[in-house]
Protein backbone atom coordinates (compact mmCIF):
# COMPACT_ATOMS: atom_id res chain seq x y z
CA UNK A 1 0.00 0.00 0.00
CA UNK A 2 1.16 3.12 -0.92
CA UNK A 3 2.83 5.98 1.38
CA UNK A 4 0.13 8.01 1.39
CA UNK A 5 -2.32 6.23 1.43
CA UNK A 6 -1.74 4.59 4.47
CA UNK A 7 -1.30 7.84 6.43
CA UNK A 8 -4.75 8.92 4.97
CA UNK A 9 -6.31 5.47 6.52
CA UNK A 10 -4.13 5.93 10.08
CA UNK A 11 -5.70 9.70 9.89
CA UNK A 12 -8.99 8.44 9.58
CA UNK A 13 -8.44 5.70 12.28
CA UNK A 14 -7.40 8.02 15.16
CA UNK A 15 -10.35 10.57 14.16
CA UNK A 16 -12.82 7.73 13.56
CA UNK A 17 -11.55 6.95 17.50
CA UNK A 18 -11.71 10.31 19.40
CA UNK A 19 -14.71 10.70 21.82
CA UNK A 20 -17.13 13.63 20.56
CA UNK A 21 -19.68 15.57 22.64
CA UNK A 22 -22.91 16.55 21.33
CA UNK A 23 -21.65 19.90 20.48
CA UNK A 24 -19.12 18.32 18.30
CA UNK A 25 -16.01 19.20 20.47
CA UNK A 26 -13.36 16.74 21.42
CA UNK A 27 -14.80 15.25 24.83
CA UNK A 28 -12.12 15.47 27.46
CA UNK A 29 -10.90 13.51 31.00
CA UNK A 30 -8.22 14.59 33.17
CA UNK A 31 -6.18 11.74 34.63
CA UNK A 32 -2.83 11.29 36.56
CA UNK A 33 0.54 11.21 34.31
CA UNK A 34 1.73 7.46 34.53
CA UNK A 35 5.43 9.29 34.73
CA UNK A 36 4.39 11.40 38.10
CA UNK A 37 5.80 9.52 40.90
CA UNK A 38 3.34 8.58 43.73
CA UNK A 39 4.73 11.13 46.06
CA UNK A 40 3.88 13.70 43.36
CA UNK A 41 0.54 12.14 42.62
CA UNK A 42 -0.84 11.91 46.79
CA UNK A 43 0.32 15.69 46.96
CA UNK A 44 -1.86 16.94 43.87
CA UNK A 45 -4.64 14.26 45.28
CA UNK A 46 -4.74 15.60 48.49
CA UNK A 47 -4.99 19.26 46.93
CA UNK A 48 -7.36 18.27 44.40
CA UNK A 49 -9.81 16.45 47.57
CA UNK A 50 -9.14 19.84 49.60
CA UNK A 51 -9.98 22.34 46.65
CA UNK A 52 -13.55 21.04 45.57
CA UNK A 53 -13.55 17.72 44.29
CA UNK A 54 -15.57 14.50 44.82
CA UNK A 55 -13.61 12.20 46.51
CA UNK A 56 -15.65 10.36 48.46
CA UNK A 57 -16.07 7.78 45.62
CA UNK A 58 -12.35 6.50 45.96
CA UNK A 59 -13.24 6.02 49.80
CA UNK A 60 -13.02 2.27 50.95
CA UNK A 61 -15.86 0.37 49.83
CA UNK A 62 -16.91 2.66 46.92
CA UNK A 63 -17.17 2.25 43.52
CA UNK A 64 -13.78 4.10 42.44
CA UNK A 65 -11.37 2.51 44.97
CA UNK A 66 -10.21 -0.41 43.15
CA UNK A 67 -7.70 -0.27 41.67
CA UNK A 68 -6.55 0.54 45.28
CA UNK A 69 -3.53 2.87 43.40
CA UNK A 70 -2.38 6.62 44.20
CA UNK A 71 -2.58 6.97 40.15
CA UNK A 72 -6.07 5.27 39.93
CA UNK A 73 -7.15 7.54 42.89
CA UNK A 74 -5.65 10.61 41.74
CA UNK A 75 -7.01 10.65 38.24
CA UNK A 76 -10.61 10.63 39.36
CA UNK A 77 -10.06 12.97 41.91
CA UNK A 78 -8.29 15.03 39.01
CA UNK A 79 -11.04 14.57 36.70
CA UNK A 80 -14.15 15.64 39.47
CA UNK A 81 -11.96 18.76 39.52
CA UNK A 82 -11.47 19.64 35.96
CA UNK A 83 -15.09 18.84 35.05
CA UNK A 84 -16.27 20.88 38.29
CA UNK A 85 -13.96 24.11 37.28
CA UNK A 86 -12.98 23.76 33.78
CA UNK A 87 -15.83 26.42 33.09
CA UNK A 88 -14.52 28.48 35.47
CA UNK A 89 -11.22 28.72 34.61
CA UNK A 90 -10.07 25.39 36.36
CA UNK A 91 -7.46 23.49 34.34
CA UNK A 92 -5.74 19.70 34.36
CA UNK A 93 -2.49 20.85 35.71
CA UNK A 94 -2.23 19.17 38.89
CA UNK A 95 1.80 20.60 39.04
CA UNK A 96 2.16 18.68 35.96
CA UNK A 97 1.10 15.53 37.66
CA UNK A 98 -1.99 15.26 35.08
CA UNK A 99 -2.76 15.07 30.98
CA UNK A 100 -6.04 15.56 29.20
CA UNK A 101 -7.74 12.34 27.29
CA UNK A 102 -9.97 11.78 24.92
CA UNK A 103 -10.20 8.15 26.10
CA UNK A 104 -12.93 7.57 28.71
CA UNK A 105 -10.84 6.25 31.96
CA UNK A 106 -14.29 5.02 33.66
CA UNK A 107 -14.02 0.70 34.49
CA UNK A 108 -16.37 -1.28 35.93
CA UNK A 109 -19.04 0.70 38.42
CA UNK A 110 -15.86 3.71 38.47
CA UNK A 111 -17.84 6.45 36.18
CA UNK A 112 -15.87 9.18 35.96
CA UNK A 113 -17.84 12.29 35.26
CA UNK A 114 -17.81 14.20 31.97
CA UNK A 115 -19.60 17.69 31.68
CA UNK A 116 -19.67 19.10 28.55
Amino acid sequence: MPSAVMKILLALIFFLSISWNSEGQFADWCIADEQTPDDELQRALDWACSNGAECSKIQANQPCHIPNTVKDHASYAFNSYYQKFKHKGGSCYFNSAAILTAENPSHGSCKFDYLP
